[in-house]
């Protein structure tokens, strides 16, 4: 378990984090989502030990990571995924974390079949792709078979092979009873992926619940109504105090359930050829919540949800 205190770290004068408290349970996947300079990798260094807070607290498993006596033991992690000599082969790098840390060296031929690397181990790291390259980062953070998993953008680079191995890794991890932290900005991986969400903006929690939760609450959700007699359909919906809009010929109806839309419109003696419940995305319901806590924004944007 991750648990983070008033949790806070400032650069000068500027807040990176400011006075968070989260808990990341065991035996689920939490992803830790937030747009580009919300406090994600300095939040996810300080639980590493690698920044010390400027004030609160970060443990794991009750403990500050920065005093365990065998760190790879206790937490695995992918923060900087190329951090390989890249003129030492994948196994040779794997042998030298595995004695380094007192692990026992059958350890790197388990790590390497796991990731898929076990063909071209004998290779020099530095000509690996950099979807290899991810491959062999994870091989290194579980490398000492650690109950935490903290991974810094660990689908970048990958095909969509490796994206589902990676999303199958994960939920395997946490099935085993292990916490495992995922930071990641694509949400369509996101939301079959994670069980769990902490959303980041501007230093401060935004959200902390179930994907389910968090889909449920931010994202926009309409009735689809498609019918002959669309026009007729509309006003008299209007007239019933719902909104409507047309969008991608049809109409796009809140304000009521598909059931009570139907059977309004059936009273009228009027058909219908489509009456769908549509809920906007993860990605959408992301991009609503942390409109206002996005650093950096271009000209043009996409509407949120339609």
């Amino acid at each position: 378990m991750i648990r983070a205190q008033a949790l806070t770290k400032t650069f000068g004068d500027k807040t990176a984090v400011d006075a968070i408290d989260f808990t990341v349970k065991a035996g689920k996947v939490t992803g830790f989502l937030g747009p580009n300079g919300a406090g994600k990798s300095t939040t996810m260094r300080m639980i590493l030990g690698l920044e010390a807070p400027t004030a609160g607290s970060v443990t794991v498993n009750g403990r500050r990571h920065a005093t365990s006596p065998a760190p790879v033991r206790a937490i695995g992690a992918l923060i900087e995924a190329q951090g390989f000599h890249p003129g030492r082969s994948a196994r040779d790098h794997l042998r030298w974390l595995a004695a380094s840390n007192g692990l026992p060296s059958t350890r790197v031929g388990e790590v390497l079949e796991l990731v898929g690397l076990e063909n071209v181990a004998g290779q020099r790291a530095g000509r690996y792709s950099l979807g290899m390259g991810q491959r062999l980062g994870i091989a290194a953070a579980l490398i000492g078979d650690p109950p935490v998993v903290v991974l810094d953008e660990p689908v970048n680079g990958l095909d969509p092979e490796g994206i589902r191995w990676v999303r199958s890794l994960a939920r395997r991890l946490a099935a085993e009873g292990r916490t495992v932290f995922i930071s990641s900005h694509l949400m369509s991986e996101m939301a079959m992926t994670a069980d769990h969400l902490i959303v980041i903006g501007r230093g401060q929690i935004l959200a902390d619940c179930s994907t389910e939760d968090f889909i449920a609450r931010h994202a926009v959700a309409f009735v689809r109504v498609r019918s002959a007699a669309q026009a007729e359909i509309g006003v008299l919906l209007e007239r019933a105090g719902l909104e409507v809009a047309v969008a991608d010929d049809a109409l796009h109806v809140q304000g009521a359930d598909a059931a009570t839309i139907g059977d309004l419109v059936h009273g009228h003696g009027l058909g219908l050829h489509e009456l769908t419940l549509v809920r906007s995305s993860l990605e959408d319901a992301f991009m609503t919540l942390t409109a206002d806590s996005v650093e950096y924004t271009s000209k043009t944007r996409e509407p949120v949800a339609a």
